[in-house]
């Protein structure tokens, strides 16, 4: 993004990326710039497609807080908060919190809740699932329909014909300089052979 700024003098109002960019880090740099939230999450089409996962009680996230203001599990029993880390990585100072189940001895619900004999821990970090929640808003809307579209109709479209028409599986030279070299040739390569692909309908077509 930085280097698209030094090269037009903005950022993109609508930055649209793979799900591997979806991160707390690029979500937080994209408010500091003025850009929306128009990139996916890992867990993104989970989230979104499958109904027996965003409805599972035993998420944590679906867990209910009551006028307390403390988390109950299905069982309802108490979360306590344990603690506060920071996320390694990060350099926007993201935090979890650590909460406890107060006692799961005797739960109907174990099985279904937890992996281990100990009372269940949960990670929250309200900030980011409602950063989550938002790129969720964004790409379902009309809008985020026609970006993502767009997107796939651009630049996943040409990435598959490179790779699978063309039998282009992978770099094959070392080296910065070597590697950008190797990927401007297949790209001209690509053009190159669009460019042919049109002028022979044209010439077929007069």
């Amino acid at each position: 993004m930085n280097k698209f700024y030094t090269t037009y003098g903005f950022y993109p109002k609508y930055p649209v990326a793979d799900a591997g960019y979806g991160s707390y880090n690029n979500y937080i740099f994209c408010e500091q710039h003025g850009m929306e939230k128009y990139m996916k999450f890992p867990m993104f089409k989970k989230e979104t497609t499958d109904k027996k996962y965003q409805e599972d009680p035993f998420r944590a996230v679906n867990f209910p807080i009551g006028k307390d203001r403390i988390m109950r599990c299905p069982n309802e029993k108490k979360f306590y908060l344990q603690y506060r880390k920071n996320v390694k990585g990060n350099k926007y100072g993201r935090q979890e919190e650590i909460y406890q189940c107060e006692d799961c001895s005797g739960c109907p619900y174990a099985e279904h809740c937890k992996k281990t004999d100990k009372n269940r821990t949960v990670r929250i970090n309200r900030e980011l699932t409602a950063m989550h929640q938002e790129v969720i808003g964004n790409l379902e809307s009309i809008q985020g329909a026609l970006l993502r579209m767009n997107r796939s109709i651009q630049a996943e479209g040409t990435f598959g014909i490179i790779k699978n028409d063309r039998w282009y599986k992978r770099i094959v030279r070392r080296g910065i300089k070597s590697v950008l070299l190797e990927v401007f040739l297949v790209s001209i390569g690509h053009n190159l052979y669009k460019y042919h692909n049109k002028h022979e309908k044209n010439v077929t077509a007069a």
